[in-house]
Protein backbone atom coordinates (compact mmCIF):
# COMPACT_ATOMS: atom_id res chain seq x y z
CA UNK A 1 0.00 0.00 0.00
CA UNK A 2 1.39 3.43 -0.74
CA UNK A 3 0.64 6.92 0.27
CA UNK A 4 2.54 10.03 0.81
CA UNK A 5 4.07 12.19 3.59
CA UNK A 6 4.87 16.10 3.42
CA UNK A 7 7.48 17.04 5.49
CA UNK A 8 7.73 20.51 7.53
CA UNK A 9 10.28 21.34 4.91
CA UNK A 10 8.39 20.95 2.65
CA UNK A 11 9.10 17.81 0.76
CA UNK A 12 6.59 14.66 -0.37
CA UNK A 13 7.77 11.53 -0.19
CA UNK A 14 5.65 8.61 -1.54
CA UNK A 15 6.00 5.75 1.14
CA UNK A 16 6.68 2.93 1.41
CA UNK A 17 10.16 5.35 1.01
CA UNK A 18 13.12 4.33 -1.23
CA UNK A 19 16.75 4.92 -0.17
CA UNK A 20 20.46 3.91 -1.87
CA UNK A 21 22.91 4.24 0.51
CA UNK A 22 26.50 2.98 1.58
CA UNK A 23 26.81 1.37 5.47
CA UNK A 24 29.17 0.34 8.33
CA UNK A 25 28.37 -0.75 11.58
CA UNK A 26 29.28 -3.18 14.30
CA UNK A 27 27.37 -4.94 16.78
CA UNK A 28 28.30 -4.50 20.61
CA UNK A 29 27.54 -7.01 23.33
CA UNK A 30 26.45 -4.51 26.12
CA UNK A 31 24.65 -5.04 29.54
CA UNK A 32 21.53 -6.16 29.03
CA UNK A 33 20.10 -4.05 32.28
CA UNK A 34 21.82 -0.91 30.94
CA UNK A 35 20.34 -1.58 27.29
CA UNK A 36 17.15 -2.06 28.78
CA UNK A 37 16.86 1.06 30.62
CA UNK A 38 17.01 2.67 27.15
CA UNK A 39 13.95 1.25 25.60
CA UNK A 40 10.54 2.58 25.94
CA UNK A 41 7.57 0.54 27.13
CA UNK A 42 6.71 -2.31 24.93
CA UNK A 43 10.18 -3.15 24.04
CA UNK A 44 12.45 -5.47 25.45
CA UNK A 45 16.06 -6.07 24.54
CA UNK A 46 17.49 -8.82 22.40
CA UNK A 47 19.28 -12.14 23.72
CA UNK A 48 22.46 -11.65 21.99
CA UNK A 49 24.38 -14.01 23.84
CA UNK A 50 23.53 -16.26 26.74
CA UNK A 51 24.07 -13.02 29.01
CA UNK A 52 24.05 -9.85 26.78
CA UNK A 53 22.07 -7.80 24.92
CA UNK A 54 23.44 -5.20 22.55
CA UNK A 55 24.05 -2.24 20.85
CA UNK A 56 24.27 -1.32 17.34
CA UNK A 57 26.31 1.41 15.64
CA UNK A 58 25.54 2.38 11.86
CA UNK A 59 27.53 5.09 9.62
CA UNK A 60 25.38 5.58 6.67
CA UNK A 61 26.11 7.24 3.27
CA UNK A 62 22.72 7.99 1.52
CA UNK A 63 22.93 8.58 -2.30
CA UNK A 64 19.42 8.49 -2.98
CA UNK A 65 16.69 9.47 -1.03
CA UNK A 66 13.23 9.02 -2.24
CA UNK A 67 12.83 10.24 -5.94
CA UNK A 68 15.93 12.57 -5.47
CA UNK A 69 13.49 14.19 -2.84
CA UNK A 70 16.15 15.49 -1.04
CA UNK A 71 19.71 15.82 -1.21
CA UNK A 72 22.33 12.88 -0.34
CA UNK A 73 23.24 13.30 3.63
CA UNK A 74 25.23 11.28 6.25
CA UNK A 75 23.50 10.01 9.25
CA UNK A 76 25.27 8.15 12.02
CA UNK A 77 22.37 5.95 14.09
CA UNK A 78 22.74 4.19 17.41
CA UNK A 79 20.12 1.49 17.72
CA UNK A 80 19.50 -0.58 20.26
CA UNK A 81 18.00 -4.31 19.14
CA UNK A 82 14.75 -4.92 20.44
CA UNK A 83 11.71 -7.19 19.87
CA UNK A 84 7.65 -6.34 21.53
CA UNK A 85 7.61 -7.70 25.49
CA UNK A 86 7.50 -10.85 25.49
CA UNK A 87 8.62 -12.12 22.09
CA UNK A 88 11.10 -15.07 23.02
CA UNK A 89 14.89 -14.70 21.17
CA UNK A 90 17.36 -16.85 21.28
CA UNK A 91 21.57 -16.30 22.21
CA UNK A 92 23.73 -15.88 19.12
CA UNK A 93 20.96 -16.45 16.71
CA UNK A 94 18.71 -13.45 17.53
CA UNK A 95 21.76 -11.61 17.46
CA UNK A 96 22.87 -12.53 13.97
CA UNK A 97 18.81 -12.22 12.83
CA UNK A 98 18.37 -8.67 14.83
CA UNK A 99 21.53 -7.19 15.59
CA UNK A 100 20.74 -4.24 12.88
CA UNK A 101 16.96 -4.15 13.66
CA UNK A 102 15.06 -2.47 16.28
CA UNK A 103 14.39 0.68 18.67
CA UNK A 104 16.51 3.62 17.04
CA UNK A 105 17.86 5.45 20.36
CA UNK A 106 19.16 8.86 18.43
CA UNK A 107 20.18 9.32 14.67
CA UNK A 108 22.06 12.51 14.09
CA UNK A 109 21.91 13.58 10.15
CA UNK A 110 23.67 16.05 8.34
CA UNK A 111 21.02 18.11 6.61
CA UNK A 112 17.68 19.92 7.90
CA UNK A 113 15.76 18.36 5.49
CA UNK A 114 16.61 15.13 6.26
CA UNK A 115 16.28 15.43 9.91
CA UNK A 116 12.52 16.76 9.31
CA UNK A 117 12.29 13.41 6.72
CA UNK A 118 12.95 10.85 9.84
CA UNK A 119 11.23 13.38 12.23
CA UNK A 120 7.80 14.20 10.69
CA UNK A 121 7.23 10.96 9.79
CA UNK A 122 7.96 8.05 11.97
CA UNK A 123 9.40 9.81 14.86
CA UNK A 124 12.71 9.35 14.15
CA UNK A 125 15.19 10.99 16.96
CA UNK A 126 16.92 12.66 14.65
CA UNK A 127 18.62 16.07 15.19
CA UNK A 128 21.16 17.84 12.61
CA UNK A 129 24.25 17.47 13.51
CA UNK A 130 28.10 17.78 12.52
CA UNK A 131 28.94 14.48 11.03
CA UNK A 132 32.78 14.03 9.99
CA UNK A 133 32.26 10.27 7.54
CA UNK A 134 34.82 9.32 5.80
CA UNK A 135 36.45 6.25 4.59
CA UNK A 136 40.22 4.93 4.46
CA UNK A 137 40.66 1.61 2.78
CA UNK A 138 38.46 -0.98 4.30
CA UNK A 139 37.56 1.68 7.59
CA UNK A 140 34.83 4.14 7.62
CA UNK A 141 35.32 7.28 10.32
CA UNK A 142 32.30 8.69 11.98
CA UNK A 143 32.84 11.55 14.26
CA UNK A 144 29.67 13.25 15.03
CA UNK A 145 29.25 16.55 17.13
CA UNK A 146 26.41 19.00 18.13
CA UNK A 147 26.22 21.97 20.19
CA UNK A 148 29.62 22.22 19.67
CA UNK A 149 30.14 18.42 22.12
CA UNK A 150 30.87 15.43 20.27
CA UNK A 151 28.35 12.52 20.52
CA UNK A 152 30.48 9.74 19.57
CA UNK A 153 33.47 8.57 17.32
CA UNK A 154 33.14 5.25 15.88
CA UNK A 155 35.60 3.58 13.22
CA UNK A 156 34.34 0.37 11.87
CA UNK A 157 36.28 -2.13 9.23
CA UNK A 158 34.10 -2.97 6.20
CA UNK A 159 34.20 -6.53 5.80
CA UNK A 160 33.79 -8.80 2.10
CA UNK A 161 29.75 -8.79 0.53
CA UNK A 162 28.09 -10.80 -1.29
CA UNK A 163 24.41 -10.64 -2.88
CA UNK A 164 21.49 -10.56 -0.59
CA UNK A 165 18.33 -9.62 0.22
CA UNK A 166 17.42 -8.46 4.12
CA UNK A 167 14.16 -7.75 5.98
CA UNK A 168 13.65 -6.56 9.61
CA UNK A 169 11.88 -3.68 11.76
CA UNK A 170 12.58 -0.18 12.96
CA UNK A 171 10.72 0.56 16.17
CA UNK A 172 9.82 4.59 16.75
CA UNK A 173 7.68 6.23 19.21
CA UNK A 174 6.06 9.47 17.56
CA UNK A 175 3.65 11.32 19.84
CA UNK A 176 2.74 8.83 22.52
CA UNK A 177 2.45 6.11 20.06
CA UNK A 178 5.22 3.31 19.89
CA UNK A 179 5.66 2.15 15.95
CA UNK A 180 7.08 -0.59 14.15
CA UNK A 181 8.38 0.13 10.43
CA UNK A 182 9.05 -2.70 8.23
CA UNK A 183 12.85 -2.32 6.89
CA UNK A 184 13.74 -4.16 3.34
CA UNK A 185 17.33 -4.10 1.99
CA UNK A 186 18.50 -5.47 -0.99
CA UNK A 187 22.02 -5.49 -2.48
CA UNK A 188 25.50 -6.35 -1.60
CA UNK A 189 25.98 -7.50 2.11
CA UNK A 190 28.50 -8.37 4.45
CA UNK A 191 28.67 -9.55 8.09
CA UNK A 192 31.60 -10.41 9.44
CA UNK A 193 32.45 -12.16 13.09
CA UNK A 194 34.30 -10.24 15.72
CA UNK A 195 35.65 -7.82 13.04
CA UNK A 196 37.17 -4.75 13.65
CA UNK A 197 35.52 -1.80 15.29
CA UNK A 198 35.93 1.58 18.04
CA UNK A 199 33.14 3.33 19.96
CA UNK A 200 33.44 5.93 22.06
CA UNK A 201 31.11 8.14 23.40
CA UNK A 202 32.01 11.98 24.27
CA UNK A 203 30.77 14.96 26.10
CA UNK A 204 27.76 15.66 24.93
CA UNK A 205 24.38 14.68 26.92
CA UNK A 206 23.20 11.71 24.53
CA UNK A 207 26.77 10.64 24.60
CA UNK A 208 27.08 10.84 28.04
CA UNK A 209 23.84 8.75 28.48
CA UNK A 210 25.40 6.42 26.29
CA UNK A 211 28.23 6.05 27.96
CA UNK A 212 26.62 4.49 31.00
CA UNK A 213 25.87 1.36 28.97
CA UNK A 214 28.77 -1.21 29.92
CA UNK A 215 29.54 -1.87 26.11
CA UNK A 216 32.03 -4.56 24.92
CA UNK A 217 35.15 -3.68 23.58
CA UNK A 218 34.94 -5.80 20.86
CA UNK A 219 32.06 -5.95 18.67
CA UNK A 220 29.87 -8.99 18.09
CA UNK A 221 30.50 -8.63 14.24
CA UNK A 222 30.90 -6.07 11.70
CA UNK A 223 28.25 -4.83 8.99
CA UNK A 224 28.40 -3.52 5.50
CA UNK A 225 26.12 -2.75 2.57
CA UNK A 226 25.81 -1.16 -0.40
CA UNK A 227 22.22 -1.13 -1.11
CA UNK A 228 18.30 0.34 -1.76
CA UNK A 229 16.73 0.01 1.54
CA UNK A 230 13.05 0.82 1.84
CA UNK A 231 11.20 1.93 4.62
CA UNK A 232 7.59 1.47 5.07
CA UNK A 233 5.03 3.27 6.92
CA UNK A 234 5.03 3.04 10.74
CA UNK A 235 2.39 0.75 12.30
CA UNK A 236 0.67 1.68 15.32
CA UNK A 237 1.60 -1.11 18.92
CA UNK A 238 -1.06 -1.76 20.87
CA UNK A 239 0.12 -1.76 24.59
Amino acid sequence: MTSQETTSAGHTFRLPAQLSASIVGAVFPAARDDVATLLPAGLEPIRATRTRAVLTVLAVAYDRVGEDTIDPYDEVGVLIPAVETDTRTWPYLSGLRRGVSGYVYTLPVSTEPARAFGVDIWGYPKLVADIDLRDAGRTRHATVTADGQRILSFDGWRPPTIPAQLSGYNYTVKGDQLLREKTRLSGSVGIWPRGHAELAFGEHPIGQRLANVAVDERPLYTVAADCDFEIEAGSAIQS
